[in-house]
């Protein structure tokens, strides 16, 4: 039995990591940093509501692996210094608290065409994020790439609803190195990322697109 640490457990995919890791008798505890009480009342879950920039007042609990799900758009964090205070401080800063508490394995959802020269601001903190983490000395980092995130949200987004309608028509029209763009479901990058935490294989620093993802979870 191991400790597994979550944050992002609210969103499309963290929800889907966190009831996953519920199922699965062999994470013990569940710990999930949230901005907001979920009430799960699940025993091997503990709610930590926190503020991810001091997550020094989380009482130290050990876990061997940490699922970060977080993210946010620039439109709903309504500017670009907000947007990246999220996409890579916080990000960064869960990181940091997972290596304190023995967290030899780190998995994060990022986005497909990260790069560090791209012009698109989104795509260029993704990656900045996936390269300082990279500086951390997990013994496994998994990042996870996915392009269109398929399923339902708790929150209203009406132009992601046809945003997913139009993915979902143009699905098998990406092939071969256009694959990688193809929309999935949350639940399927879920079960990638649970799936590479119980059998993380030889150590060191995995990407994981659309092809990959859907070998593990789909």
């Amino acid at each position: 039995m191991h400790g597994a640490a979550i944050a992002g457990a609210s969103g499309l995919t963290g929800h889907h990591v966190l009831n996953r890791l519920l199922d699965d008798g062999g994470f013990d505890p569940v710990v999930a940093l949230l901005r907001k009480p979920l009430h799960r009342g699940h025993p091997r879950l503990r709610e930590n509501v926190v503020a991810f920039d001091t997550l020094s007042s989380v009482s130290p609990v050990a876990v061997a692996a940490a699922f970060c799900c977080l993210g946010t758009t620039i439109r709903k964090a309504g500017s670009k210094d907000a947007f990246r205070a999220v996409d890579h401080g916080h990000v960064l800063a869960f990181a940091r608290w997972s290596r304190q508490n023995g967290a030899r394995h780190f998995l994060f959802v990022s986005s497909v065409a990260a790069a560090l020269d791209s012009r698109n601001f989104y795509l260029r903190v993704k990656a900045e994020t996936e390269r300082d983490l990279e500086s951390l000395g997990f013994e496994w980092l998994d990042i996870f790439q996915p392009s269109f995130l398929l399923g339902a949200r708790q929150e209203s987004r009406p132009g992601e609803r046809i945003g997913q309608a139009v993915a979902q028509g143009i699905q098998f029209a990406l092939a071969g190195s256009l694959e990688r763009y193809r929309g999935i479901a949350a639940s399927a990058v879920a079960g990638a990322m649970v799936a590479r935490a119980k059998t993380p294989g030889e150590p060191g620093i995995r990407r994981f697109e659309w092809r990959e993802i859907m070998a593990l979870g789909g």
